[in-house]
């Protein structure tokens, strides 16, 4: 069962959205030790407020709650930052 949505915190975010904006092949893992290669399209928020990053991989398109995402690490060559731990807390 998931838990309520959690927003991250706006500095946590922005890497978010930089990988979006550049389209960031990401090694993304999730909460319960799942792991995926994708590459980063662009943020998604519902009308409950509920933040989602839209990935896409060989399978196709996957929306991922941001709040289950633990930590991304670009593959892309030459991108602007290393791994981020992603937590919860409320921008």
């Amino acid at each position: 069962m998931i838990q309520d949505y959690q927003p991250l915190s706006c500095d946590l975010y922005d890497y978010i959205e930089i990988a979006c904006l550049h389209r960031y092949q990401l090694h993304i893992e999730l909460v319960g030790g799942a792991r995926l290669d994708a590459r980063a399209m662009t943020t998604l928020t519902t009308p409950d407020k509920e933040e989602f990053l839209l990935v896409q991989n060989e399978g196709g398109q996957e929306r991922l709650r941001l709040d289950q995402i633990t930590a991304i690490t670009p593959l892309t060559e030459g991108a602007s930052f290393g791994r981020v731990l992603l937590g919860n807390q409320i921008c």
